[in-house]
């Protein structure tokens, strides 16, 4: 059944244009409206995605204003959305508190009142499973709550933000590490550093050791999961008044870092392995320096790559965050969503070819250095 129009928020970023392209590949909606402050024209789509986007309304806005949010609410029909989906939120790190308190808790509230005053049908917002305790084994939607990044800290903030508001009709997800063609974080800087190990030719040694886990979700099924938790909260009769549903969305391999190094070894034909104990508890001490050094041994390789292959413009980088590199387990269930609204994963593992995939995306886009 055709949901008549639906809104979609930060609807150029990673997730956002999937979704984009999810719902309009299937026919989900009557009328789609994407905003988003950074332009579909500069943000490197695919093509099968600017398809997509030529297909729905377009409006530039800057979420975090409420003049700016009332006017992206508002239809041309005067009418109101019946869906609206939030995939607005700072996605960088090492960012200033305040940036993520304005970009990820003031702009999420902001939405969420707005969607309440107009009483939309269902307004789902996208978090993240790393506010989850890491020290504990796989968590679920009731685990102790314990943000191990900043971004998370500010991701469960908004959550406790939107808990508030009176007469929200509210679903959160909260994903594992989402990976899939487009992506610029979780996986794609492992594959962009294993390129270059393999143009080193040298072993790529990680930190911590083999067994850190961290669970994924393709997102594919991430997309499919925030329309299927949207339809089942409207179709089940929820109300705000109810409690709010939390899923969890994690694929059932429970990934680790040898699960993606082994991969890593048969695309690029490359060693792998681990520092071990000493120089991990080295790191631990001295993760800012350490990162530094990581970064500068991967930079300059990656940058003579794309000079090799005439590549002047990429968005891909190896550069990896300070915490990105801590000793955190991304240990996830997600096996809530299934039982209680019926959703199935279509990718149930994390498999070479899905990653495979990322790579020859970029290289049909010249983004990727070809083979040495």
């Amino acid at each position: 059944m055709t949901t008549d129009s639906i809104l979609i928020l930060g609807g150029v970023g990673f997730i956002g244009r999937h979704f984009v392209h999810y719902v309009v590949q299937n026919n989900l909606a009557q009328y789609v409206c994407v905003v988003d402050k950074v332009l579909p024209q500069t943000a490197y789509l695919s093509e099968a995605h600017k398809a997509s986007f030529e297909k729905v309304e377009f409006r530039q806005g800057n979420l975090i204003h409420p003049a700016s949010v009332a006017n992206c609410f508002t239809k041309a029909d005067g009418t109101e959305f019946d869906y609206v989906f939030n995939f607005a939120a700072e996605t960088k790190y090492s960012q200033v508190s305040e940036v993520y308190q304005e970009r990820i808790v003031q702009l999420s509230a902001n939405c969420a009142k707005e969607a309440a005053k107009r009483k939309v049908k269902v307004f789902t917002c996208m978090s993240t499973a790393e506010i989850y305790d890491n020290d504990q084994g796989a968590s679920t939607e009731t685990s102790k709550v314990k943000p191990w990044t900043t971004i998370a800290k500010y991701k469960h903030r908004a959550e406790e933000e939107l808990g508030k508001i009176e007469g929200l009709n509210l679903v959160v997800l909260r994903p594992s590490l989402v990976y899939g063609t487009g992506a610029l974080l979780g996986l794609t800087p492992r594959l962009i550093i294993g390129r270059v190990y393999k143009h080193l030719n040298e072993e790529m040694k990680l930190l911590w050791s083999k067994d850190l886990k961290l669970n994924t979700v393709h997102v594919d099924d991430v997309v499919r999961a925030t329309w299927h938790a949207a339809k089942w909260y409207v179709d089940t009769g929820k109300k705000p008044e109810d409690d709010t549903p939390f899923f969890n969305l994690a694929d059932k391999q429970d990934t680790d870092q040898e699960t993606i190094n082994k991969h890593l070894r048969d695309i690029f034909g490359i060693e792998t392995g681990y520092h071990g104990t000493v120089v991990s508890s080295f790191a631990k001490l001295n993760l800012d320096s350490v990162t530094e050094d990581v970064n500068e041994k991967h930079l300059a390789p990656w940058a003579e790559l794309l000079k090799k292959a005439d590549i002047h413009t990429s968005p891909l980088s190896p550069y990896l965050d300070e915490e990105l590199l801590y000793n955190n387990a991304l240990s996830v269930d997600g096996s809530k969503i299934e039982r209680e609204t019926g959703f199935s994963y279509s990718v149930p593992k994390l498999t070479k070819e899905r990653l495979v995939e990322i790579i020859d995306d970029y290289k049909a886009r010249n983004f990727w250095p070809a083979e040495d």
